[in-house]
């Protein structure tokens, strides 16, 4: 077994997804919209304009336009940034669950965000992959 094999087993072994609470939501924002004052979680900046995550309560008090509704699974295995094959490992099989899945990739962790009522199959998914890598 290769290191990056031998690497990506042992994340998967122990991945431990928990379910955050609350809905959180993507949102495209327009550039005059003033996020001052916003508990953001996270935000991506594009070409096109700027996208952000954050409580879909606060984004519907702020009037901010609302892609996609999702919960947020953290695997919380200490994961290195230039692991290979994790991403692909557990996106694989919630794609094949029919769950889509957004992917941000932190310091430390991997956070997920799957449609808000797949989160719990999401949640049973990524557990049994992580039985499946314990033999």
């Amino acid at each position: 077994m290769s290191a990056a094999d031998a690497e990506l087993a042992a994340l998967l072994r122990c991945m431990q997804p928990v379910l955050n609470g609350g809905i959180y939501v993507y949102c495209a924002v327009p550039p005059h919209i003033d996020l001052h004052g916003l508990d953001v979680l996270a935000t991506f900046r594009e070409r096109e304009g700027l996208t952000v995550i954050l409580a879909e309560d606060a984004a519907r008090a702020a009037g901010l336009p609302i892609l996609f509704r999702a919960a947020w699974i953290t695997l919380n295995v200490d994961s290195a940034l230039s692991a290979v094959g994790f991403t692909a490992a557990f996106a694989r099989a919630l794609g094949d669950a029919g769950i889509a899945c957004n992917v941000i990739a932190a310091a430390r962790h991997d956070h997920v965000f799957v449609p808000v009522e797949r989160a719990q199959d999401a949640l049973d998914c990524l557990l049994a992959l992580q039985r499946s890598a314990q033999g």
